[in-house]
């Protein structure tokens, strides 16, 4: 049974390694760029091996590969500060080593206090990510102190590690800025779009109901609990657009003529709080439908709940079309959301009047509908809000 399992399974990976391929060649994303961080990695690896063994003919040349691989980072910028603190790192480390071993002798002893003083810096929080590296690099330090035949070898070999990590970060940072450094201006837009993504499913999910005048409590827990999950979206949306940012500084690609005049990340953060403060929104109008009942289930406002069902059919037409927000087509999208804000706002009025219309008991604080005209309101004005910043990214 093992065996036919594994030979039924075979197929099944091979299909999905050809779509991983299919997906990597023939569109942008995630497949694309780890098939290319690949190449470059192993590019500058290879320069690093053979500048570190058939040029130098260094007794250790695997440092400078190492090196090189370690300072491949998303963005050029990340490369050039990771690989600062990497280089400070492991020359600290060498030098605690050199230190406390010449003046102590390769001993047991002298290891234990390599180590403790070691740790201690990496932990420091001084060198951020590269703190440990420290560490590391005093131990491999140590071998190679205690593997040297005499003083002056000794001095050589630590000089060495040194000179092989410089270059490793040196054609690690160098291939990333010269073989299609990456430039991630679509981070930000993903990261909007992920945050309308919820947002949309969340409303589409939440106005029929509304509609039909009919709450379950699975419903209810329901959105509840989805509102609840947005934290983590919102710190994806955040990192994808930190990406972005980070991607631009001493990158050569940004002086193309195409990716000129970008001006658009402080409008995208500006989307992204709108729509963070819409799911919090959104979350308390799940929070007190949730915690809502009527005697029997016997809803006495359902044209209401049937006024606000629409007005939320036009926020989430809203999230929908932000969900696949293209720069390349923003005057469209601007235009769209302008129309669907204005018919969001039709929608608000007749909420109001309906409201009105029926004395509905707003400051009771055992029903909803005191939260849901308030939560109707600062809704419009984040739909609002993002339609004005997106229109402001268009071209003058």
């Amino acid at each position: 049974m093992a065996r036919g399992e594994t030979g039924a399974g075979t197929p099944g990976r091979w299909a999905r390694a050809r779509a991983w391929w299919l997906r990597a060649l023939r569109h942008e994303g995630t497949e694309r760029l780890t098939l290319l961080w690949t190449g470059k990695a192993a590019l500058a690896a290879t320069l690093a091996w053979t500048v570190a063994h058939v040029l130098l003919d260094a007794r250790s040349p695997a440092f400078a590969p190492f090196s090189a691989v370690t300072t491949m980072y998303v963005t050029v910028y990340r490369s050039l500060v990771q690989s600062l603190r990497y280089l400070v790192a492991v020359t600290l480390g060498v030098a605690v080593q050199a230190a406390l071993g010449f003046l102590a002798g390769p001993d047991v002893l002298t290891f234990a206090i390599v180590a403790v003083v070691a740790l201690v810096i990496g932990r420091t929080g001084l060198l951020g990510d590269q703190g440990p590296q420290v560490a590391t690099a005093a131990f491999f330090a140590f071998s190679t102190y205690v593997a040297a035949a005499d003083h002056a070898d000794r001095v050589a070999q630590l000089g060495q590690i040194v000179l092989l990590v410089l270059i490793g970060c040196a054609i690690g940072t160098a291939v990333n800025l010269a073989v299609a450094p990456p430039l991630r201006y679509r981070s930000a837009e993903h990261g909007v779009r992920v945050l309308a993504r919820t947002l949309y499913e969340l409303t589409s999910d939440m106005y029929p109901a509304l509609r039909d005048g009919v709450l379950e409590a699975e419903d209810t827990g329901r959105w509840r609990e989805r509102s609840s999950w947005s934290g983590g979206f919102v710190a994806q949306a955040r990192a994808d657009l930190d990406i972005a940012r980070e991607s631009v500084p001493f990158n050569p690609r940004r002086l193309l003529r195409r990716n000129r005049g970008h001006g658009g990340f402080q409008g995208y953060a500006s989307v992204l709080d709108a729509l963070e403060r819409t799911l919090h929104q959104f979350a308390s109008l799940a929070r007190s439908l949730d915690q809502w009942r009527e005697a029997e289930n016997d809803y006495s406002y359902r044209r209401f709940l049937d006024r606000y069902a629409a007005f939320l059919e036009a926020v989430s037409e809203s999230a929908r079309e932000l969900a696949v927000l293209d720069e390349s087509t923003l005057p469209a999208h601007t235009d769209r959301l302008a129309g669907l804000a204005a018919t969001a706002r039709l929608r608000l009025a007749e909420v109001a009047e309906e409201a009105a219309l029926r004395r509905l008991p707003l400051a009771d604080p055992t029903r909803p509908y005191g939260v849901l005209v308030v939560e109707a309101n600062r809704l419009m004005e984040e739909v609002q809000y993002t339609g004005d910043v997106l229109r402001g990214l268009l071209p003058r």
